[in-house]
């Protein structure tokens, strides 16, 4: 891991944020080598889309940051953004995997396939073991289940709703036993936010949703399960599930792409249904962001409540991580908060995830200690709480930190 402080004030904290290994509590999986080159490369730096992607998002401090940083491990010191890719692309693709995953010091990935593409175009979850001491495993997007359930209904109609309700409680119900899957996930964000209702609407409301999305599969061969009394319930279903098996549900938080509205994404948004499900673990996933504070408090008040500080590396600069890590733990109980890196496609996204959220949190933790409101001992159990222990309580992992896996 690439060490960039030239004078160590705190010497114990620092060799715990950057040596200690971790656990990646939610990412993506990596492109095959055939599909290494199937998207813009910039989307490891923005959420963007189109020219705010491709033209936009390389002028921002996150990817002047990121630059230099992916020029050290390539060797090509002052190198541009455009040197990055250029040389990236002559590189043999198990080189650049292992060129970057091996410095993470990432023990043990916790990976959402349900993302658009990875069946078509990633490694499946086993190959990603070959970085890791710990066996990869799955978070299942529950969303995803959801509409292949109803694909495989089309095209009845009579007693869908009864069919679809069984095999989607089936279907968690086998996901929840699966010693594989760790917990879910939920894009209601994505979807129709996350105002999620706490009770049941009636069959018929839900049917109206079923008959909708059908027919506009069959109009069009695509479904998207984007309706809020369906969604909503989808969601409760998973979270009954989820409580009953002790499985963590993560929710996407605040920062996404151009499909996500906004004021919807808050997490203060689930303040209802974190009550009516006080047996379920809820995990706010990407820091919330700009939501942080939100999702803070809502830690500090729910015992069933946890806070992801991921996605904001890289693609916030540097100042805004300090300051995001900042919010974390002006509230949220240090023994709920989860790292991870949300990386996918690129091994370069789960290297910037891992460095730069290691160099924030010694930024942040050494100046509370300058301050004297954090001794550094204290500080440095932060660092192995968030980094692995917190993640491997809260997904019942049973791990035991591989203390040679990073070296300073």
């Amino acid at each position: 891991m690439q060490l960039t402080q030239p004078h160590i004030a705190f010497k114990e904290l620092h060799k715990t944020c950057f040596t200690y290994p971790a656990i990646d509590n939610h990412a993506h999986p990596l492109l095959k080598e055939a599909h290494r080159d199937r998207y813009a490369f910039e989307g490891l730096i923005s959420e963007a889309q189109g020219t705010a992607l491709t033209v936009d998002a390389v002028h921002t401090l996150a990817c002047l940051r990121a630059t230099p940083q992916l020029a050290h491990v390539l060797g090509v010191e002052s190198a541009t953004w455009e040197d990055i890719k250029a040389t990236r692309s002559q590189l043999d693709y198990a080189d650049l995997c292992e060129m970057f995953m091996r410095p993470t010091g990432i023990q043990c990935l916790l990976l959402d396939d349900g993302l658009g593409g990875v069946e078509e175009f990633a490694e499946n979850l086993e190959w990603h073991d070959r970085f890791t001491a710990a066996p990869t495993k799955r978070i299942v997007r529950v969303e995803i289940v959801a509409e292949g359930i109803l694909k495989s209904l089309f095209p009845q109609n009579s007693s869908i709703l009864h069919q679809f309700n069984d095999r989607l409680l089936a279907s968690l119900t086998e996901s929840a036993t699966n010693p594989n899957v760790v917990g879910f996930k939920s894009i209601a964000c994505y979807r129709t936010g996350l105002d999620i209702s706490p009770s049941a609407e009636s069959d018929e409301d839900i049917l109206v949703c079923l008959n909708s999305a059908l027919q506009t599969y069959r109009e069009t061969g695509t479904l998207r399960l984007a309706l809020k009394a369906l969604n909503d319930h989808i969601v409760r279903m998973a979270l009954q599930v989820a409580g009953e098996y002790k499985k963590p549900v993560q929710f996407h938080t605040g920062l996404g792409d151009n499909d996500i509205t906004l004021n919807r994404s808050s997490p203060s948004h689930l303040q209802a249904v974190i009550r009516t499900f006080p047996n379920t673990i809820f995990v706010l996933l990407h820091s919330s962001y700009p939501f942080t504070r939100e999702a803070g408090y809502l830690t500090a008040v729910y015992p069933n409540v946890f806070l992801d500080f991921g996605e904001v590396f890289p693609f916030v600069s540097g100042a805004g991580q300090r300051s995001i890590i900042q919010q974390v733990l002006e509230l949220c109980p240090t023994n709920k908060i989860l790292w991870s890196t949300d990386g996918h496609w690129w091994p370069e996204s789960f290297y910037l995830g891992t460095l730069q959220a290691r160099q924030v949190l010694y930024a942040v933790l050494s100046d509370t200690v300058s301050a004297g409101e954090l001794l550094e001992r204290a500080a440095a159990l932060i660092a192995e709480n968030a980094l692995f222990h917190n993640a491997n309580r809260v997904y019942s992992l049973g791990l035991e930190p591989n203390l040679s896996i990073v070296n300073s």
